[in-house]
């Protein structure tokens, strides 16, 4: 008789049957791990009565790599951590991906029990790398990004961000890789470029377990080519007549202007044409006002900016205003030809530039009345001295010496001498009866009459 499980006779008599091997105390036990490739792996089997047997470790080959407290396969990196009746602790090191798989626990009774233990190894994926922004890219175009990562372990997640902001990726492809285990990734992103994308930085990263909460990720800058702006701006700010001026033409962009076109309105002949964007004039004058106009020419086309020059002895007021000037295409009269850059400049709208004039300085009115006050002084010394001519011409005098007649140049010092003062009308006042009939009465002298004498002794 065999005996039921609860130790009862069954029919056949007999003793009853040894269940100690049931005991659940008998069982080892064992817990699945994760590592990351590279790590360290630590495997534990724990039994509460060994029932006088001894614990071993095998790997998923089968291959046994500690039998209690013995080494069963040569390999360095795994080692004996603990081994007692109850426990068979071991470790490896530098895991690799090969290492993943069921490893097994087992005890010698009988019969033999086991337990399995599951070591999954992650793949640490590789740094992401950002293709599409080799080329600069036109502004208004589209930009195509791609981003790419391999060997993750389970498939790793990759995400974009322009500056702050995050970008929707467009499309995501996992793809095995050779050996099998790991997996490449890549993402697409496309997105409209403006200007203020020029030097804006794009950031692919990567996520993944195996990272344990850090980052890897790579930035790459995009570079946008963009029509050119341009300003011009006078040195010194505030020009006067007969001062050094230079005017710049200031121009920007990506890439930056390299040829500058300098015009007069009015003038058929084009002033300056080179890569120097400075307008040099060694001394103002007034034959110098009139708008100048500066075009800025890039790959990306041409720009115009104006200045309005007004040269006069007083500086004036600005009276600045805001425009945008396309630049022109040029015409068979234009002498200077450049049909490739300026055919660009029609196919876009130019920036703004603003026109300037002189501007006076505060210093300027005080010279201006101290000049104002000198002038009136030295014109009324002038008129005093042409006043006091016309006197001294209207009255010329004569000296008689012993009936002589002689100028009052030729004076000596004799011991008597009469001088007579005439004035043209008094001598032909006598007979006269008007100034004009005394004046030509006067011209045939008169030099006895009756006149007032004057005696120098």
């Amino acid at each position: 008789m065999l005996a039921c499980p609860g130790g009862e006779a069954m029919p056949g008599g007999g003793p009853p049957a040894d269940l100690s091997f049931l005991r659940p105390e008998s069982q080892p036990t064992t817990s699945d791990e994760t590592v990351v490739a590279g790590g360290t792996v630590v495997l534990k089997c724990q039994v509460e009565d060994p029932d006088d047997s001894s614990l071993q470790w095998s790997n998923p080959a089968q291959q046994t790599l500690y039998f209690g407290e013995k080494r069963a396969l040569r390999d360095n990196r795994i080692q004996l951590e603990r081994s007692t009746p109850n426990e068979l602790t071991i470790s490896i090191s530098d895991v690799v991906l090969s290492d993943e798989g069921e490893y097994t626990c087992s005890i010698f009774t009988m019969p033999v029990r086991t337990a399995k233990a599951l070591v999954t190894v992650l793949g640490i994926p590789q740094k992401p790398q950002i293709f599409g922004h080799e080329q600069p890219i036109d502004e208004e175009k589209i930009a195509r990004l791609t981003c790419r990562s391999s060997g993750s372990k389970p498939a790793a997640q990759l995400r974009w961000k322009k500056g702050n902001k995050e970008l929707k990726a467009e499309g995501t492809e996992v793809v095995e890789d050779p050996n099998g285990k790991t997996f490449t990734v890549s993402s697409r992103v496309e997105f409209r470029v403006t200007k203020e994308d020029n030097d804006a930085e794009v950031t692919c990263t990567v996520d993944h377990e195996s990272l344990q909460n850090s980052e890897r990720s790579t930035t790459q800058k995009l570079q946008v080519h963009y029509k050119p702006t341009a300003k011009i701006e006078p040195h010194p700010l505030y020009p006067r007549e007969g001062e050094k001026l230079q005017l710049q033409c200031d121009g920007q962009g990506n890439p930056v202007p390299q040829e500058f076109l300098w015009e007069k309105e009015g003038s058929d002949a084009p002033l300056q044409l080179s890569s120097d964007s400075i307008l040099i004039f060694p001394f103002l004058n007034k034959s110098d006002s009139g708008t100048y106009v500066c075009t800025a020419t890039s790959s990306m086309g041409s720009v115009v900016a104006k200045y309005n020059l007004d040269v006069s002895d007083l500086p004036q007021l600005p009276t600045p205003h805001v425009h945008s000037t396309p630049a022109p295409p040029p015409g068979p009269s234009q002498p200077i030809s450049h049909a490739s850059s300026m055919a660009t400049a029609s196919s876009f709208t130019p920036a703004p530039v603003q026109d300037a004039s002189p501007v006076p300085s505060t210093s300027s009115t005080y010279h201006a009345v101290i000049g104002g006050v000198v002038a009136v002084i030295v014109f009324l010394l002038l008129s005093l001295l042409i006043v006091l001519g016309h006197y001294l011409i209207r009255h010329k005098g004569v000296c008689v010496r012993h009936g002589e007649t002689v100028t009052s140049s030729r004076r000596q010092r004799p011991a008597e001498v009469m001088c007579t003062y005439l004035t043209h009308e008094a001598k032909g006042s006598d007979d006269a009866p008007d100034a004009d009939t005394a004046i030509i009465n006067a011209e045939g002298g008169q030099a006895g009459g009756d006149d007032k004498k004057e005696y120098f002794i």
